[in-house]
């Protein structure tokens, strides 16, 4: 029996970037070939919850692009990219049997889904040397637990301890090393839309988010808000917009599946602030990234609690069970326009603005007084930008069981009186 080739595996999951990456950097500095996966598993576009899938129509096109995306930019750098369609766990272990694994690199992972994932690959591979990165964090976990010995509740002392002695690390040099070791010949399987088990779409022309999946798609929207339009300058006055593609960065798509660092994003804002100046928006976008991180923390100090009803608070939480008004909420037939407005919005783009979505999840919390996590199981179908630490935080949050010791509830119309007086939004989405 021939004796298997010695490899090495960097499983590309959330982490779907070249730029400032950290695994790519590492996994290069080995003498050992390697061999770069991704796995589009049917696990995740056909397990429902709440009656829900876990990936709906939008998000796996944008997925798609950004692997595509992702393969084009390997190329370049002339890495063997073995992309498939299965179960991860057969992936790998057909791997297995051609390959002998020494290291696989891999991000870090601490929600329920993923690290079963990683124990399933474990018992398959169980001689590999697991190598793996925090790079999804804007700063890093040594930073802040020497900082805090815990996370704290409110976002303000998070931010207020950690902006003492801010410390970011630079990017890694990655996106230009040429791979120059025994070139690894693997076939990959083509992956569209309809492999998925979706038809194609045309994309809605209202919406505030028309763009590609990928890497470069994220590159050039950073330059355009950037250094070409000078946007991020008015970031603040701007963020709380409800049409068109201008009012905010829209860079959380590409955060969410690894297309852009947030570490990426904050050099170029201290790189911008030199050539254009600093001001209140130049701050408040990198306030952003650390609410994002936040909830980062939060996830990983409270793990499985963050998708349990009662939350981190471990509070009463009285709900009614009303499937007809919950379906109103998806449909947009609420008693508020503003809502509405919102609800159709997702359901036609996959899109949402930051304003709508606390708006619709406080209503649907406080007001219909539905279970918070049907609402956070509908979002993670329908957002192109899904990320499951924002989201369930931002939920939790909103329905009382999280992060806000105010449990505050927000009142569409006056809401709607703040940010759309003119009703050019209402009217774009709610006009027959």
């Amino acid at each position: 029996m021939p004796k298997k080739q010695k490899i090495n595996i960097l499983w590309f999951t959330k982490n779907l970037r070249t730029r400032d990456s950290e695994l790519l950097n590492n996994i290069m500095q080995e003498d050992m070939p390697f061999l770069a996966v991704y796995v589009f598993d049917p696990d995740f576009f056909q397990q429902k919850q709440f009656g829900f899938q876990k990936i709906g129509k939008f998000r796996a096109k944008f997925q798609v692009e950004s692997v595509e995306d992702l393969k084009n930019n390997l190329a370049k750098q002339n890495i063997p990219f073995l992309i498939k369609y299965g179960k991860t766990e057969d992936i790998f272990k057909e791997i297995s049997e051609r390959f002998e694994v020494v290291k696989i690199f891999c991000q870090e992972e601490w929600t329920q889904e993923e690290t079963q994932l990683q124990k399933k690959i474990r018992g398959i591979i169980p001689n590999a040397v697991w190598k793996k990165s925090y790079s999804q964090f804007l700063i890093h976990p040594l930073f802040v637990f020497k900082t805090l010995d815990k996370i704290p509740m409110l976002f303000t002392t998070f931010r207020q301890k950690i902006e003492k002695n801010l410390l970011i690390r630079p990017e890694f040099e990655s996106e230009n090393i040429v791979y120059n070791k025994e070139n690894i010949v693997v076939e990959s399987d083509e992956i569209s839309l309809q492999s998925l088990g979706f038809e194609d779409f045309e994309q809605d022309k209202r919406s505030a988010f028309p763009f590609s999946g990928g890497e470069n798609a994220a590159l050039k929207r950073l330059q355009f808000y950037f250094s070409e339009t000078q946007h991020l300058s008015c970031y603040k006055e701007t963020r709380n917009g409800l049409v068109g593609k201008e009012y905010s960065s829209k860079f959380s798509a590409w955060l969410s599946d690894g297309s852009l660092s947030a570490v990426t994003i904050y050099h170029e804002i201290k790189k911008y602030e030199e050539k254009f100046g600093a001001n209140d928006s130049t701050y408040w976008l990198i306030f952003e990234l650390l609410w994002r991180d936040f909830f980062r923390y939060v996830s990983l100090q409270h793990k499985n609690l963050i998708f349990r009803k009662a939350g981190i608070k471990h509070d009463p939480y009285f709900v009614e069970n009303n499937p007809a008004l919950i379906q109103k909420w998806i449909d947009g037939e609420t008693d508020s326009d503003f809502v509405n407005a919102n609800m159709l919005e997702l359901k036609n783009t996959g899109w949402m603005s930051n304003r709508g979505r606390q708006n619709v999840a406080s209503y649907f919390c406080k007001i219909l007084k539905q279970d918070w996590r049907i609402g956070a199981a509908y979002f993670e179908e329908l957002l192109i930008d899904y990320d499951v630490h924002s989201n369930y935080g931002n939920w939790m949050y909103l329905a009382g069981v999280g992060n806000d010791n105010r449990n505050r509830t927000f009142n569409p119309e006056k809401q709607a009186e703040m940010y759309d007086s003119n009703e050019e939004f209402r009217s774009l989405w709610l006009r027959k």
